[in-house]
Protein backbone atom coordinates (compact mmCIF):
# COMPACT_ATOMS: atom_id res chain seq x y z
CA UNK A 1 0.00 0.00 0.00
CA UNK A 2 1.44 3.33 -1.03
CA UNK A 3 0.96 6.53 0.95
CA UNK A 4 1.69 7.55 4.53
CA UNK A 5 -0.25 5.83 7.30
CA UNK A 6 -0.54 6.47 11.03
CA UNK A 7 -0.89 3.92 13.83
CA UNK A 8 -2.05 4.60 17.36
CA UNK A 9 -1.50 1.81 19.88
CA UNK A 10 -3.06 1.76 23.34
CA UNK A 11 -1.72 -0.46 26.13
CA UNK A 12 -3.45 -1.29 29.40
CA UNK A 13 -1.57 -2.45 32.52
CA UNK A 14 -3.04 -3.92 35.69
CA UNK A 15 -0.23 -4.90 38.06
CA UNK A 16 1.90 -2.38 39.93
CA UNK A 17 5.08 -3.91 38.50
CA UNK A 18 3.90 -3.52 34.92
CA UNK A 19 2.64 0.02 35.54
CA UNK A 20 6.10 0.97 36.78
CA UNK A 21 7.64 -0.72 33.73
CA UNK A 22 5.35 1.21 31.38
CA UNK A 23 6.19 4.50 33.08
CA UNK A 24 9.89 3.78 32.73
CA UNK A 25 9.50 2.98 29.04
CA UNK A 26 8.34 6.56 28.47
CA UNK A 27 12.07 7.28 28.69
CA UNK A 28 13.80 4.01 27.85
CA UNK A 29 11.85 3.14 24.67
CA UNK A 30 13.25 6.14 22.80
CA UNK A 31 16.53 4.41 22.00
CA UNK A 32 14.71 1.68 20.06
CA UNK A 33 11.98 3.81 18.53
CA UNK A 34 14.36 6.44 17.20
CA UNK A 35 15.97 3.83 14.93
CA UNK A 36 12.86 2.22 13.41
CA UNK A 37 13.11 1.94 9.62
CA UNK A 38 10.27 3.51 7.67
CA UNK A 39 8.98 5.49 10.66
CA UNK A 40 8.92 9.27 10.13
CA UNK A 41 7.46 10.45 13.46
CA UNK A 42 6.54 8.96 16.82
CA UNK A 43 5.36 10.01 20.26
CA UNK A 44 5.25 8.07 23.51
CA UNK A 45 2.15 9.21 25.36
CA UNK A 46 0.66 8.91 28.79
CA UNK A 47 -3.06 9.28 29.37
CA UNK A 48 -5.49 11.12 31.59
CA UNK A 49 -8.46 9.89 33.55
CA UNK A 50 -11.95 9.75 32.06
CA UNK A 51 -13.57 12.99 30.94
CA UNK A 52 -10.33 14.62 29.77
CA UNK A 53 -9.21 14.82 33.38
CA UNK A 54 -5.58 16.07 33.53
CA UNK A 55 -4.73 13.71 36.39
CA UNK A 56 -2.67 10.77 35.03
CA UNK A 57 -4.23 7.39 34.33
CA UNK A 58 -1.34 5.11 35.28
CA UNK A 59 -3.04 2.09 33.71
CA UNK A 60 -3.06 3.30 30.07
CA UNK A 61 -0.24 4.41 27.76
CA UNK A 62 -0.17 5.02 24.02
CA UNK A 63 2.27 5.01 21.12
CA UNK A 64 1.62 7.20 18.09
CA UNK A 65 3.64 6.38 14.94
CA UNK A 66 3.67 7.76 11.40
CA UNK A 67 4.91 5.48 8.63
CA UNK A 68 6.13 5.94 5.07
CA UNK A 69 3.79 3.13 4.00
CA UNK A 70 1.83 0.12 5.17
CA UNK A 71 4.75 -2.25 4.65
CA UNK A 72 6.92 -0.36 7.13
CA UNK A 73 4.23 -0.59 9.79
CA UNK A 74 3.64 -4.29 9.11
CA UNK A 75 7.35 -5.02 9.45
CA UNK A 76 7.59 -3.22 12.79
CA UNK A 77 4.57 -4.87 14.38
CA UNK A 78 5.61 -8.31 13.12
CA UNK A 79 9.33 -8.21 13.92
CA UNK A 80 10.00 -5.61 16.63
CA UNK A 81 11.44 -6.95 19.85
CA UNK A 82 10.20 -3.79 21.55
CA UNK A 83 6.62 -4.63 20.59
CA UNK A 84 7.08 -8.17 21.89
CA UNK A 85 7.96 -6.70 25.29
CA UNK A 86 5.04 -4.25 25.23
CA UNK A 87 2.58 -7.02 24.39
CA UNK A 88 4.02 -9.29 27.09
CA UNK A 89 3.84 -6.65 29.82
CA UNK A 90 0.42 -5.23 28.93
CA UNK A 91 -2.85 -6.93 29.78
CA UNK A 92 -4.53 -5.54 26.69
CA UNK A 93 -3.50 -3.67 23.57
CA UNK A 94 -5.25 -2.14 20.58
CA UNK A 95 -3.64 -0.93 17.34
CA UNK A 96 -5.66 1.32 15.05
CA UNK A 97 -4.40 1.93 11.50
CA UNK A 98 -5.44 5.23 9.92
CA UNK A 99 -5.10 7.27 6.73
CA UNK A 100 -4.86 11.01 7.18
CA UNK A 101 -7.60 13.11 5.59
CA UNK A 102 -6.62 16.61 6.72
CA UNK A 103 -4.38 18.35 9.23
CA UNK A 104 -3.49 21.83 10.33
CA UNK A 105 -1.04 23.19 12.88
CA UNK A 106 2.24 21.83 14.22
CA UNK A 107 3.46 19.15 16.63
CA UNK A 108 6.93 19.80 18.07
CA UNK A 109 7.52 22.35 15.32
CA UNK A 110 6.54 20.15 12.39
CA UNK A 111 3.51 18.77 10.57
CA UNK A 112 3.87 14.98 10.86
CA UNK A 113 0.78 14.01 8.86
CA UNK A 114 0.12 14.20 5.12
CA UNK A 115 -3.17 13.30 3.37
CA UNK A 116 -3.40 9.77 2.02
CA UNK A 117 -4.20 9.54 -1.71
CA UNK A 118 -6.56 6.57 -1.37
CA UNK A 119 -9.21 6.87 1.32
CA UNK A 120 -12.37 4.82 0.85
CA UNK A 121 -15.96 6.01 0.61
CA UNK A 122 -17.04 2.63 2.01
CA UNK A 123 -15.67 3.43 5.49
CA UNK A 124 -17.77 6.09 7.26
CA UNK A 125 -15.78 6.19 10.50
CA UNK A 126 -13.57 9.16 11.29
CA UNK A 127 -10.91 9.64 13.96
CA UNK A 128 -9.63 12.95 15.26
CA UNK A 129 -6.42 13.88 17.07
CA UNK A 130 -6.16 17.30 18.67
CA UNK A 131 -2.98 18.38 20.40
CA UNK A 132 -1.82 21.58 22.13
CA UNK A 133 0.93 23.02 24.27
CA UNK A 134 -0.76 25.33 26.75
CA UNK A 135 0.86 28.58 27.81
CA UNK A 136 1.71 28.38 31.49
CA UNK A 137 -0.13 31.58 32.37
CA UNK A 138 -3.38 30.16 30.94
CA UNK A 139 -3.25 26.75 32.62
CA UNK A 140 -5.86 27.51 35.27
CA UNK A 141 -8.27 29.17 32.82
CA UNK A 142 -7.88 26.36 30.29
CA UNK A 143 -8.53 23.50 32.69
CA UNK A 144 -11.42 25.39 34.27
CA UNK A 145 -13.10 25.46 30.83
CA UNK A 146 -12.60 21.76 30.07
CA UNK A 147 -15.59 20.21 31.94
CA UNK A 148 -18.10 22.39 30.09
CA UNK A 149 -16.46 21.86 26.71
CA UNK A 150 -16.52 18.09 27.14
CA UNK A 151 -20.13 17.91 28.33
CA UNK A 152 -21.56 17.32 24.82
CA UNK A 153 -19.54 14.09 24.68
CA UNK A 154 -21.54 12.53 27.49
CA UNK A 155 -23.78 9.80 26.03
CA UNK A 156 -23.09 11.17 22.54
CA UNK A 157 -24.51 8.54 20.14
CA UNK A 158 -21.97 9.39 17.44
CA UNK A 159 -18.92 8.94 19.68
CA UNK A 160 -17.43 5.43 19.74
CA UNK A 161 -14.29 6.02 21.81
CA UNK A 162 -12.28 8.88 23.29
CA UNK A 163 -9.19 9.17 25.47
CA UNK A 164 -7.08 12.04 26.69
CA UNK A 165 -3.39 11.49 25.91
CA UNK A 166 -0.30 13.64 26.21
CA UNK A 167 3.43 14.07 26.65
CA UNK A 168 3.57 16.30 29.73
CA UNK A 169 0.68 16.35 32.24
CA UNK A 170 -1.27 19.63 32.31
CA UNK A 171 1.00 21.34 29.72
CA UNK A 172 1.14 19.20 26.57
CA UNK A 173 -2.19 17.53 26.08
CA UNK A 174 -4.00 15.77 23.26
CA UNK A 175 -7.28 13.97 22.66
CA UNK A 176 -8.06 11.02 20.45
CA UNK A 177 -11.67 10.42 19.47
CA UNK A 178 -13.34 7.91 17.17
CA UNK A 179 -16.69 8.72 15.58
CA UNK A 180 -19.36 6.85 13.63
CA UNK A 181 -19.18 9.35 10.79
CA UNK A 182 -18.14 12.86 9.78
CA UNK A 183 -21.50 14.53 10.60
CA UNK A 184 -21.24 13.23 14.19
CA UNK A 185 -17.81 14.80 14.64
CA UNK A 186 -18.87 18.04 12.96
CA UNK A 187 -21.93 18.32 15.19
CA UNK A 188 -19.71 18.24 18.27
CA UNK A 189 -16.90 20.40 16.91
CA UNK A 190 -18.92 23.14 15.22
CA UNK A 191 -22.47 23.06 16.57
CA UNK A 192 -22.23 22.42 20.31
CA UNK A 193 -22.38 25.70 22.26
CA UNK A 194 -19.82 24.60 24.81
CA UNK A 195 -17.19 23.62 22.27
CA UNK A 196 -17.80 26.71 20.15
CA UNK A 197 -17.16 28.88 23.22
CA UNK A 198 -13.81 27.17 23.84
CA UNK A 199 -12.82 27.71 20.20
CA UNK A 200 -13.71 31.39 20.57
CA UNK A 201 -11.72 31.73 23.79
CA UNK A 202 -8.75 30.04 22.14
CA UNK A 203 -8.71 32.55 19.30
CA UNK A 204 -9.38 35.52 21.56
CA UNK A 205 -6.90 34.73 24.34
CA UNK A 206 -4.28 32.77 22.40
CA UNK A 207 -3.72 30.31 25.22
CA UNK A 208 -1.76 27.77 23.12
CA UNK A 209 1.92 28.00 22.22
CA UNK A 210 1.38 25.29 19.61
CA UNK A 211 -1.65 23.36 18.41
CA UNK A 212 -2.61 20.72 15.88
CA UNK A 213 -5.89 19.27 14.64
CA UNK A 214 -6.02 16.25 12.35
CA UNK A 215 -8.68 13.91 10.97
CA UNK A 216 -8.18 10.32 9.82
CA UNK A 217 -10.01 7.44 8.23
CA UNK A 218 -9.50 4.27 10.32
CA UNK A 219 -9.27 1.24 8.05
CA UNK A 220 -7.81 -1.62 10.07
CA UNK A 221 -7.29 -2.70 13.67
CA UNK A 222 -5.64 -5.37 15.76
CA UNK A 223 -6.29 -6.42 19.32
CA UNK A 224 -9.13 -5.38 21.59
CA UNK A 225 -9.96 -2.80 24.22
CA UNK A 226 -11.70 -3.28 27.54
CA UNK A 227 -11.99 -6.95 26.75
CA UNK A 228 -14.27 -6.46 23.77
CA UNK A 229 -13.71 -6.83 20.05
CA UNK A 230 -14.26 -3.51 18.29
CA UNK A 231 -17.15 -4.97 16.31
CA UNK A 232 -19.20 -4.76 19.52
CA UNK A 233 -18.87 -0.98 19.06
CA UNK A 234 -20.43 -1.24 15.59
CA UNK A 235 -17.06 -0.82 13.90
CA UNK A 236 -16.86 -3.15 10.93
CA UNK A 237 -13.27 -2.62 9.88
CA UNK A 238 -11.14 -5.18 8.01
CA UNK A 239 -9.31 -7.45 10.43
CA UNK A 240 -5.57 -8.04 10.63
CA UNK A 241 -5.62 -10.57 7.78
CA UNK A 242 -6.93 -8.06 5.28
CA UNK A 243 -5.23 -5.12 3.58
Amino acid sequence: MTGQITTLTFFRYKTLFNKIWAFGMMQFAHSSLSRVEGQTFYKLLGSGKAGFNPMPDWTVYALLQVWENQESADRFFADSGLMVRYRKKSDEHWVLYMKNKMSRGRWAGKMPFSPHPATSEDIPYVAAITRATIKFKFLRKFWKSVPASQRPLNDNPGLLFTKGIGEVPFLQMATFSLWKDQPSLDAFAYRSREHIKVIGDTRKLGWYREELFSRFQPYRYEGSWKGADLRTLDINLPDQNQR
